[in-house]
């Protein structure tokens, strides 16, 4: 074995591990230079060995066992591309107490299990890194916990999910119903046959849960985080949003305001002329507002096994220069160690303060529009503009559209409650929230 050689052991030879692979045997004469030694993949499990090829290869172990790769003697470094939260929870445990350090794409696994897993890999005095985990190759991990790290982070907005950003800026562009879209999409292979976890905004969270720890040092469960997804956007909301001058994004948000902290994922509002509304497709963007540098927009392909490789190999790269340092004078994964991280309540979403975009469908007779804006007013919400169409032929309901000022959430929602039961309008309204100061 060449003196100094960094020995690798890969769980997991999908799309992304599959990349892992492609790329690591491209590069392999740019990293040792980079290392100063080589870096080579000495045994792989994969539960498909048997029923699909893998070329590429070569002369690696080969297993079905991830729990031999976990506990081969020869792996310096575990890389975990399985996904999911059993058994692969349990195997990074075990990799972390056999004194290897792991690097994992596995967003769902650190947002519910984090606590333990960086805690035992800090207890342990191994690295965990997981750049991979949020925005494919977008180095966003590193910069938040290095190059920010001098900073206070004040915001933070994310676009975060390929598949949700490709729908709507698909029924944007194109005019089209959710559900075509949606259909679309998973025709193509840019959504999964059961996209719950993307259009409901769960993975979105997950990311957001690490994100924000990044950002502001402290502790967010995951079973803490407001999560609302893009089921109910109509190409109404998108047109009428247009009019209002916006853009609807699932949005990714966490605020530390005066040391009241929001992690929230829904769908938003934003102005057209920010950044943000420009991040089309199934790209990503995460805009942070710091103290001192301002705004900084950080762009790129959000998902894909080429990009999201290149992100696990950039850890992998980090971890290997870590092994050639000594001990205890590593960047903790989190840039705090877990016992540092705040631990704040996070604000409740019935807190938050907001502007709004509300859609009702109501019958077109007098009266109508004084009525609802009655009930708004009884719970303090103030109309800032009111769009409201002609009846078409053969229709019972008409769009009633209003942008509020600032309100609470937990007033809305009275109101809402209140506006539904009426005889006059048509169905749930719909309530979108608005998002302006994006630079």
């Amino acid at each position: 074995m060449p003196a100094g050689e960094m020995r690798l052991g890969l769980l997991g030879l999908g799309t992304v591990g599959g990349s892992v692979v492609q790329l690591l045997e491209r590069n392999a004469a740019a990293i040792a230079k980079k290392l100063g030694r080589p870096l080579r993949l000495v045994h792989v499990a994969s539960r498909s060995l048997h029923t699909k090829p893998h070329p590429g290869i070569g002369s690696v172990r080969m297993s079905t066992d991830p729990w031999a790769v976990v506990r081969d003697s020869e792996v310096d470094i575990v890389v975990e591309l399985l996904g999911g939260i059993e058994p692969t929870h349990a195997l990074v445990l075990e990799a972390i107490k056999q004194g290897k350090d792991i690097v994992t794409a596995n967003k769902a696994l650190l947002a519910l299990h984090g606590a333990e897993i960086f805690a035992t890999a800090e207890s342990k005095d191994v690295y965990l890194g997981f750049e991979a985990a949020v925005a494919g190759g977008i180095p966003i991990i590193r910069t938040l916990r290095e190059g920010l790290a001098a900073d206070r982070n004040r915001a933070l907005f994310g676009i975060v999910n390929g598949t949700c950003n490709y729908i709507l800026t698909t029924m944007s562009e194109r005019g089209e119903e959710f559900a075509t879209v949606l259909r679309n999409a998973q025709e193509q292979g840019l959504a999964e046959a059961d996209p719950s976890f993307d259009i409901d905004g769960i993975d979105a969270a997950h990311k957001l849960t690490l994100l924000a720890t990044l950002a502001f040092g402290v502790r967010v469960p995951f079973d803490s985080v407001y999560i609302e997804g893009i089921r109910h956007i109509s190409q109404t909301d998108i047109s009428f949003a247009q009019e209002f001058g916006y853009t609807i994004k699932l949005l990714a948000v966490a605020k530390d305001e005066d040391g009241a902290v929001d992690v929230r994922v829904h769908p938003t509002m934003i102005p057209r002329r920010s950044l943000l509304a420009g991040v089309g497709g199934a790209y990503n963007a995460i805009f942070v507002q710091g103290e001192a540098l301002g705004s900084s927009l950080y762009f790129g392909r959000g998902a894909g096994g080429m990009p999201t490789a290149s992100a696990v190999l950039a850890d992998v790269i980090e971890v290997a220069h870590n092994r050639a340092v000594a001990r205890g004078v590593r960047v903790p994964p989190l840039g705090y160690t877990w016992q540092d991280l705040r631990s704040t309540a996070l604000r409740p979403i019935d807190d938050l303060l907001s502007e709004y975009y509300l859609r009702f469908m109501a019958i077109d007779r007098p009266g109508v529009l004084a009525k609802i804006a009655g009930i708004l007013g009884e719970q303090d919400i103030s109309i800032a503009a009111v769009i409201q169409r002609d009846r078409g032929e053969g229709d019972e309901s008409v769009p009633l559209v209003m942008r509020t000022h600032m309100a609470k959430e937990r007033n809305l929602k009275a109101a809402l409650s209140q506006v539904d039961q009426l005889p006059i309008v048509q169905g749930r309204s719909v309530s979108i929230r608005i998002e302006e100061n994006l630079g």
